[in-house]
């Protein structure tokens, strides 16, 4: 059965949301009409030719500025008054919450009318947002304003880490569904949220398109370098990685680290590394497209990933896939996929002396235990995430909320609870 659904992300498409677009074109390859809508663009150049045919598919709320989305706001007050003092009651609760200024809720609500316009002219059943923030903010305010059913994606750790603040129950709890990429995702939403609503928390894994990984088997490399793929930013603890690699240098451990990616920490990451006389051993990249990821990773001996927060990152399971070990974190969602010994190795976050540890041993070892681990890691990821079987769990939970929302499903009330659908006068409880 066909069904149309919105994608809603706060910037798309984005170099760091690989995943999320390959969730869209296997929707579309099964099936699903998908139609994606951001709050705004990403501000650098686009440098995937993907990502540009993904732009031109994108409607985006802020393209004209304020001026429209204030304007559909003006145009909820005239037509539907009631409706739009509902969601405002709502954006107020929400705003006396948030560690955010109000005038953002405000913008959010002003956002939510123009969405709403626009999933009625495209007749969308259900909006599933990619993150818990302000893309949740916005598809639970539309449904208020008499939209469709929602859904959202809680990737984390921001979603774990500021839960109150975002109001992550209350989005839990309006929603029809709500995905974790991991088991333990799944229990951190599970936190704090009342027992009735579990069942709505459903764990759907990111997937691996199998072109991303087949092709000409590349061998196990006898270099000394290791790769580390990720936003320049404290969370991906790079600063730890460059510590980390002082240690080595000090014990003169042939290396070379390609720190690939940027972001807002690349000047106090690069003033560490002139510092400690790193420059080189090791090289950022800056942004760069999927093939040039690809490319860095093959040429690698090793992924490393000393994270500090993560949900469980995509970059890891492309390195897998690609028949390389990773060294990273034993943290969130990475031990459900990464076994110590096996596919790579895990250290304690934090850590400078683990991590470095884990660094020297990984480049003392032989090629043939490289390309064990590595066929053991591409075994493993392909097992666990295949874009083909976790598109399709997300498919069945799009079905059954169209199917409801046909019965007649619960609405957000500005009293916490739930209203009564107004298309239908039925009640299905959440």
């Amino acid at each position: 059965m066909s069904s149309r659904i919105a994608y809603l992300i706060n910037q798309y498409p984005k170099v760091s949301h690989t995943f999320i677009r390959r969730e869209i074109l296997e929707l579309e390859k099964q099936g699903v009409e998908v139609f994606r809508i951001a709050v705004r663009g990403w501000n650098g150049d686009a440098v995937d030719e993907e990502d540009l045919a993904e732009r031109a598919k994108t409607h985006y709320l802020l393209q004209g500025g304020f001026l429209p989305v204030f304007a559909a706001m003006l145009t909820v007050l005239l037509s539907t008054p009631s409706k739009l003092l509902h969601a405002a009651v709502l954006t107020s609760r929400r705003g006396r919450r948030s560690d955010k200024r109000f005038i953002y809720h405000l913008v959010y609500l002003a956002e939510a009318c123009l969405l709403v316009r626009w999933l009625k002219q495209e007749n969308c059943t259900h909006v599933h947002a990619h993150f818990g923030t302000n893309p949740a903010e916005l598809a639970i305010l539309a449904r208020a304003l008499g939209g469709p059913p929602y859904s959202f994606t809680a990737h984390g750790p921001e979603e774990f880490d500021r839960r109150e603040a975002l109001g992550i129950d209350e989005k839990v709890q309006h929603s029809a569904f709500v995905v974790a990429v991991s088991s333990f995702g799944r229990s951190q939403l599970y936190r704090g949220l009342k027992h009735e609503y579990w069942p709505k928390v459903q764990v759907v894994h990111c997937g691996l398109e199998r072109r991303f990984y087949e092709g000409p088997r590349r061998a196990a490399q006898e270099t000394s370098r290791l790769v580390c793929v990720g936003r320049l930013c404290e969370q991906k603890g790079q600063l730890l990685l460059v510590e980390a690699c002082r240690l080595l240098a000090q014990r003169d451990i042939d290396f070379e680290l390609v720190l690939a990616g940027d972001g807002e920490m690349r000047g106090d990451i690069e003033a560490l590394i002139a510092r400690y006389g790193l420059d080189g051993k090791i090289r950022i990249t800056g942004w760069i497209n999927a093939d040039q990821v690809k490319h860095e990773i093959l040429e690698s001996r090793a992924l490393v990933l000393p994270s500090f927060a993560e949900g469980l990152p995509v970059v890891i399971m492309e390195a897998m896939a690609l028949r390389r070990p990773v060294l990273t974190t034993s943290i969130a969602g990475i031990p459900e996929l990464v076994r110590h010994g096996e596919d790579g190795f895990l250290f304690a976050a934090g850590s400078v002396e683990e991590l470095a540890r884990a660094m020297e041993h990984c480049l003392g070892l032989p090629t043939a235990v490289l390309e064990k681990m590595g066929d053991s890691a591409h075994a493993r990821v392909i097992e666990r995430h295949s874009i083909e079987t976790e598109v399709s769990k997300l498919a069945k939970l799009f079905r059954g909320s169209t199917h409801a929302a046909r019965i007649g499903d619960s609405l957000p009330s500005a009293q916490g609870g739930s209203t009564t659908n107004e298309t239908s006068g039925e009640y299905l409880a959440p």
